[in-house]
């Protein structure tokens, strides 16, 4: 039975401008299991930020195929996200909120425990890293 920690990242340049995502997932050792950064297109700061949270639930669908999980830890340095997914925020922006909702649905049909941490940027360096290269080489890894 696995514990994860997931790290996403969401980056824009322009907010609306080109936008990138990034994941990494750790297993309980600290061992890094999947490593994603994705371009997106042109759109804001907070869809980034949800866009990398929906790319790692789908990672973590895939995972979940090969290994048994038992708690996922979602890490995100967005404060807005992470109080809107402990619904401490309400989701006001209609194109957030199509976002949000599609996280809720996902997350609920994974069927795994889940907790959602807001954590400084400073501990988020390295999914942030990859969501700036996703948009600088415009493809995934």
């Amino acid at each position: 039975m696995a514990r994860l920690k997931v790290f996403t990242d969401g980056a824009s340049r322009g907010n609306p401008g080109e936008s990138g995502i990034g994941i990494i997932i750790y297993d309980d050792t600290g061992k890094i299991i999947k490593k994603w950064n994705e371009y997106t297109g042109k759109t804001t700061n907070n869809q980034a930020e949800y866009s990398a949270l929906l790319k790692s639930i789908q990672l973590i669908e895939e995972l979940n195929q090969a290994m048994e999980i038992e708690f996922i830890e979602f890490n995100a340095d967005s404060e807005l996200m992470i109080k809107q997914l402990k619904k401490q925020y309400k989701v006001k922006d209609a194109g957030l909120k199509q976002l949000y909702n599609s996280a809720i649905m996902q997350l609920s049909s994974l069927k795994i425990p889940h907790a959602f941490k807001h954590v400084e940027r400073s501990l988020n360096k390295e999914a942030d890293k990859l969501a700036n290269q996703g948009i600088d080489n415009k493809n995934s890894i």
